[in-house]
């Protein structure tokens, strides 16, 4: 019998040939706090279905890392959909529509069904803990293209049959659950019992399965409605239904059609009117003198800005940009986060004292010189930038703190217009597989980063996770004290960022850490049809990304 050498937690084991992965993942269960979800063998991940073929580097995957708790994710969605199959008609599974990430969960309604009530729910649960304590295996097998097609459709998954025309591949993965199909992009559970933790609650048309988070795998935090994001995600869900642009596959046809002009131009007069219409609500309120914008990495505030000064002068209104980036403290002032690393996204990084000063100096009138920072020197530097405010004056600030009041303590709230931005993708793949927002965002950074800054697509991954972090300190707890909240997120704006992204992702060897990340949006990349940027207008948002707009950033 064939013996393979397999490095674990810094011992290394032999294991027969074609050993379950499962079977050495219970054997080293006791050493992990949360459930073992997946493998990454010699920096590839694996199933733990899979049998063991080969010696190497193994780590096992809980729910704290992220491919793990993506799986996690997945595979309860699997179970969600399989019980309603269960407690309804069997041939309408296409009716449970996967929108959008909301409150720790995903925000899900079924088609032909308005409002979801605490009965049908209790039952698609009850059905749930069943197919869960009986351990429903969740199998994988290869079928053609063809053949999956032909399924899906049987099923009514029509997205899924638009979204297959385009595959150039001639097999794909189908995942079953006690003879229910599905197609998941990514991997899952070996089977139902792992799915221990969530939970479902009614909210507006449908429902949201609340999931835990990487932070607490074992723990469903609590539901907390966010009913500014939810009304702007399903505002542009709408929007989307009613042009027949909910998924990748439609958007694929339309640019198959040769209409992608079109629904560029289209997409960017709604922005522009909705860029348009907030400016006319500051207009309407002559008390507003200081325009407060923040949203997470990548999300185009700085060319909403602008963009939003513009509509701001067509009210006859004249706007002032501030960075709140130019109050950074000096880079050895920076304070430590908790590994040690300068924390450039915390509060403390910014000298509050110092812009509440200038910014009440401007409200009462006064003549103040505005800083610029120094990115390569690491301090703030005056070059005569002076402002003054008159009666049609405004400041338009821009910078991740904005929300936080205690960023502008002690400013008037009645001279504050707060503005949320982020780039809210609308667009799903198919039916039950949503595109995570943070993809969208991340893309973006990632060309924009190759493009300005010459930093690699592996740097941009690699520091992501960060960046996340501070988001979830800083920004997203206020998001729901916005005014207003804009979604930058253009429908047809992955098709574009397609062509810049997949070279510098090639560029990731197998070998490096970023590999599997990359490797996952390579894959989710290939779902579109690419389209050039030579028709994407010059004041568009993506172009703070691509290059070649009209605004000096």
């Amino acid at each position: 019998m064939e013996m393979l050498k397999v490095e674990l937690n810094g011992t290394e084991k032999e294991y027969p040939y074609g050993t379950s992965l499962l079977e050495i993942a219970g054997e080293h269960q006791d050493k992990y706090e949360n459930d073992i979800l997946l493998a990454l063998l010699n920096n590839r991940l694996v199933e733990l279905n899979k049998p063991l073929r080969e010696s190497g580097t193994l780590t096992f995957l809980t729910g704290e890392d992220e491919a793990g708790m993506n799986t996690y994710r997945r595979s309860a969605e699997l179970l969600m959909i399989k019980a309603m199959y269960d407690i309804t008609d069997k041939d309408t599974v296409d009716r449970l529509v996967v929108h959008f990430s909301l409150s720790k969960g995903l925000y899900c309604t079924i088609r032909g069904r308005k409002g979801v009530d605490e009965q049908f729910l209790n039952r698609m649960k009850g059905r749930m803990e069943e197919l869960r304590e009986q351990a429903v295996p969740i199998e994988k097998r290869s079928v053609h293209t063809r053949e999956a097609v032909e399924r899906f459709r049987k099923h009514g998954m029509e997205d899924k049959v638009r979204l297959l025309r385009y595959r150039r591949v001639s097999r794909l993965n189908v995942y079953n659950m006690d003879n229910l199909e599905d197609y998941f992009y990514g991997y899952m559970l070996p089977d139902a019992s792992y799915i221990k933790y969530y939970d479902l609650f009614p909210y507006d048309e449908g429902f949201v399965l609340q999931l835990p988070s990487k932070r607490n795998p074992k723990q469903v935090p609590p539901f907390e409605p966010q009913n500014k994001l939810f009304q702007v995600m399903k505002e542009s869900c709408e929007w989307g239904e009613r042009q027949d642009l909910s998924t990748v596959g439609a958007l694929n046809d339309r640019i198959a059609q040769g209409r992608i002009s079109e629904l560029i131009l289209v997409q960017e007069a709604l922005q522009e009117k909705k860029i348009a219409e907030i400016a006319q609500t500051v207009s309407s309120r002559p008390d507003v003198k200081l325009v407060m914008i923040a949203g997470p990495s990548s999300s185009g505030k700085t060319t909403f800005s602008h963009r939003l000064s513009v509509q701001l002068m067509a009210h006859g209104m004249r706007p002032h940009p501030i960075a709140v980036d130019n109050y950074f403290v000096d880079r050895e002032d920076t304070p430590l986060d908790e590994f040690g690393q300068r924390d450039y996204e915390c509060l403390g990084a910014i000298d509050v004292e110092g812009f509440n000063r200038d910014m009440n100096r401007l409200l009462a009138g006064e003549t103040v010189e505005i800083p610029e920072f120094n990115f390569k020197k690491g301090k703030r530097e005056y070059k005569g930038n002076y402002i003054t405010l008159g009666k049609e004056d405004i400041l338009v600030i821009e910078g991740i703190h904005c929300l936080n009041d205690a960023l502008s303590y002690s400013l008037p709230k009645e001279k504050k217009f707060k503005i949320y931005i982020s780039a809210l993708t609308q667009l799903n793949i198919d039916e039950h597989n949503r595109i995570p927002t943070t993809d969208g965002r991340l893309i973006r950074r990632m060309v924009r980063d190759a493009r300005t800054r010459g930093t690699s697509a592996k740097n941009t991954i690699a520091m992501w996770p960060s960046v996340r972090r501070g988001e979830e300190r800083n920004i997203f707890p206020y998001q729901e004290t916005a005014d207003v909240m804009f979604n930058s997120a253009l429908i047809y704006e992955l098709a574009v960022l397609k062509q810049y992204a997949e070279p510098v992702l090639f560029g990731i060897g197998p070998q490096e850490p970023e590999y599997q990340e990359a490797k996952r949006l390579l894959k989710f990349l290939d779902y579109f049809i690419g389209i050039p940027s030579e028709e994407v207008p010059k004041n568009s948002l993506l172009r703070e990304f691509l290059g070649g707009g009209c605004f000096k950033i």
